[in-house]
């Protein structure tokens, strides 16, 4: 895709196994099948908005639908930077960077979900690695935030090797239940004590200016 008017097309981050890039169309298309393929098990509900209550063609159209969005409605003061996580050529899930103001309060927010055919081989920690690197070192954050329900140990291990540290407790409604999340805070001292993962920024400079940096 020719990134001319949106250089976000062009903005890539790798690592020794991934990479991640704001998806093409081919690309979405292949990201909405595996979220139509599944996320996680039926019986938990690990999101605080259970966008996954829905049927496997819903899900994937409601993913291609997000990250389409979120170009649309982007605006240096408020965005949404939604990228696709490539392992080996394959389309493994999807991480993102969200701010309002950044450029006054260098804060972000990160989330993330990986397909369930492909958890469990470390893969969660390198993407959220390679995001905090484009946050951190491309973008000049100050800190980043994050969030998790508390019996969803794997998420809290991820955040825990990367340096973050727990930020309080609230209690959400999710399926009409009231659940515990634990919020959870990354300094920039604690993320630089914590790098283990070699993150490469490739294309960042021509999209600096839409992340109000």
């Amino acid at each position: 895709m020719e990134p001319h008017f949106w250089p976000l097309y062009g903005l890539r981050i790798t690592t020794p196994r991934l990479e991640l890039r704001l998806p093409d169309l081919t690309r979405l298309s292949e990201l909405a099948a595996v979220a139509a393929a599944g996320v996680h098990d039926e019986d938990r509900m690990p999101f605080s908005v259970p966008w996954t209550d829905a049927s496997p063609e819903e899900r994937g159209r409601a993913t291609f639908q997000h990250v389409l969005g979120t170009v649309a409605h982007w605006s240096p003061g408020a965005w949404t930077l939604s990228l696709a996580v490539i392992h080996e050529d394959q389309v493994v899930g999807r991480q993102d960077l969200t701010a309002t103001d950044f450029a006054v309060t260098g804060e972000a927010q990160s989330g993330s979900w990986l397909g369930r055919a492909y958890q469990g081989r470390g893969i969660g920690t390198e993407m959220r690695a390679a995001l905090l690197h484009l946050a951190f070192e491309g973008l000049g954050a100050r800190c980043l935030t994050s969030g998790a329900m508390t019996d969803n140990a794997a998420s809290l291990r991820v955040s825990e090797k990367l340096g973050y540290r727990p930020d309080g407790l609230e209690v959400v409604s999710v399926r009409g239940e009231a659940r515990t999340q634990r919020r959870l805070r990354l300094e920039r001292a604690d993320w630089e004590a914590h790098r283990t993962v070699p993150v490469e920024l490739h294309g960042l400079e021509p999209s600096l200016a839409l992340f109000g940096v």
